[in-house]
């Protein structure tokens, strides 16, 4: 009866799981529309797009803290309530402000949502085999909502209103409230103390001028302000660390990096982020740009990276059933990397399967890493750790994203602007100025546009190649540590490596 308690449970965390996730990628294609109704100038477009995953990023730490001080359903209650509220305020915003603001309160719910969830069911699930399970599952609706997000807003566009998008979430989020009172247990930590605000601030500004100085790398010119935003993120990181090592109930527990698997697997999470983000990145744009497809037509064709994580993190489990846990890690990213060489041959009239073969070995890599990872991380850590653990490895997550984008985005620039020898910046850009040429040159700029761009992608498969390769020598180094380590600390759950 406790378990099938727990399994329902379960069952209500992924509501608020898939839904997030579908919420973050779907407003894509939304955009447009939206845009174009409510009247938003581009930089008003630029904050309704990433004010939502901004204060996601620099509340994350603290929503999974303070999870573990007042309650991990409490908490999660009453993201689930706000995260409705402000979706029906998101859909029927009169103006651009109002969206903006709305998208912004709707990141502060959702950073209460991926720590509480992940926290919650570390406290469910307490035999190892069932809580590597759970995770998987939890980890496979992260990923599946983001695949399934732009398919979903395309369908939604086609037969309502852009307000529809953010009106998915309303009824889950009903269940999740309606029903985790019910299922879900109740769990705080006796030994967290107060919150310290002056740590809260310092973590906040930190993570958004770090993650904002990454972003704005990738599209000003003028690259002094995101270079000084970087610094000075970094710097106010410097003081949040000095801080957390001299106060005796910190906002976020470094001492868990003494833990050397808790640490090689949040590296892990952080690089394969910077790996995913950054090659999916490009064939999104390959698709369009090159291969010419409509953004609905290239979103379903883009599917299978997502699905393929969901996939392999679906399979981890039963895969560490039969080898070690860092074994079946370390051989996905051996995978990840052979399917990041696939990009490299794209060309040609094969582009286009070698391009979806390549993504879905890729992402199926990533599976174990994802979902083992994540479970050798919380198992490491004891119970009233868990929020804290878990808000580490989601700021994990969004680091890598962001990184990604900003650090192989400029690979790739750079790769296309040599080949173009200064002639366009950007593939985009040729596009727009094809169309105003002749047709002559229009069609030979295009051409060397595109030969450039593909170049570009061919380089970012090498260099993702390389850093699944290097993750994968991570973790088995991470597997010979282990072997040495001493017994673990009481109190701490041991976890099969």
């Amino acid at each position: 009866m406790r378990v099938n308690r727990a399994w329902l449970g379960l069952g209500v965390l992924m509501l608020p799981t898939l839904l997030v996730a579908i919420d973050t990628t779907a407003l894509l294609l939304a955009l447009p529309q939206l845009s174009a109704d409510l009247g938003a100038t581009n930089v008003q477009q630029l904050w309704i797009s990433d004010s939502y995953g901004f204060m996601v990023a620099g509340l994350v730490i603290t929503m999974g803290t303070l999870g573990d001080r007042i309650g991990r359903r409490r908490l999660l209650m009453i993201g689930g309530a706000a995260f409705a509220v402000l979706s029906v305020v998101a859909a029927f915003a009169a103006d651009p402000l109002t969206l903006i603001v709305a998208r912004a309160l709707l990141g502060i719910a959702g950073a209460t949502l991926a720590p509480s969830t992940l926290a919650l069911i570390t406290n469910m699930f307490r035999d190892d085999r069932q809580r590597g399970l759970a995770i998987a599952i939890w980890a496979t609706c992260q990923f599946t909502g983001g695949a399934l997000g732009p398919v979903l807003a395309g369908f939604l566009l086609q037969h309502f209103w852009w307000g529809s998008v953010f009106l998915v979430a309303v009824p889950a989020m009903a269940v999740l409230v309606l029903a985790g009172p019910v299922l879900l247990p109740e769990f705080r930590s006796d030994q967290a103390g107060r919150l310290d605000l002056a740590s809260v601030g310092l973590s906040l500004a930190a993570v958004l001028l770090m993650v904002y100085g990454i972003k704005q790398l990738t599209v000003e010119s003028v690259r002094v302000v995101p270079a000084v935003a970087l610094v000075a993120g970094a710097a106010i990181g410097f003081l949040f660390v000095r801080r957390q090592l001299r106060l005796e109930t910190p906002l976020l527990d470094l001492r868990l990096f003494r833990n050397r698997p808790f640490t090689a697997v949040l590296v892990g999470l952080v690089f394969a982020g910077v790996a995913m983000a950054g090659t999916g990145l490009l064939v999104t744009q390959y698709l369009q740009g090159v291969l010419g497809f409509s953004p609905v037509a290239s979103a379903v064709l883009f599917a299978p990276m997502g699905l393929g994580v969901a996939v392999g993190t679906m399979a981890a489990p039963a895969l560490a059933r039969r080898v070690k846990q860092t074994t079946a890690i370390a051989g996905g990213l051996v995978a990840s990397a052979l399917g990041s060489l696939l990009l490299v041959a794209v060309d040609g009239p094969s582009a286009l399967p070698l391009v979806m073969i390549g993504i879905t070995v890729l992402a199926l890599g990533t599976g174990p890493l994802f979902a083992l990872g994540t479970g050798l991380v919380m198992g490491s850590v004891p119970p009233e750790r868990a929020g804290s653990a878990a808000s580490m490895s989601e700021t994990g997550n969004y680091f890598g994203g962001s990184l990604g984008f900003a650090l192989l985005g400029v690979v790739a620039a750079v790769v296309y602007r040599s080949r173009m020898d200064g002639t366009s910046d950007s593939l985009a850009g040729a596009i727009a100025a094809g169309e105003r040429l002749p047709a002559g040159q229009g069609a030979e700029l295009l051409h060397a546009a595109r030969e450039a761009f593909t170049a570009g992608l061919h380089v970012t498969g090498v260099v993702a190649a390389v850093i699944f390769a290097g993750l994968a020598v991570l973790v088995l180094t991470m597997r010979q540590a282990t072997r040495t380590a001493p017994a673990p600390t009481p109190g701490y759950e041991a976890t099969r490596s």
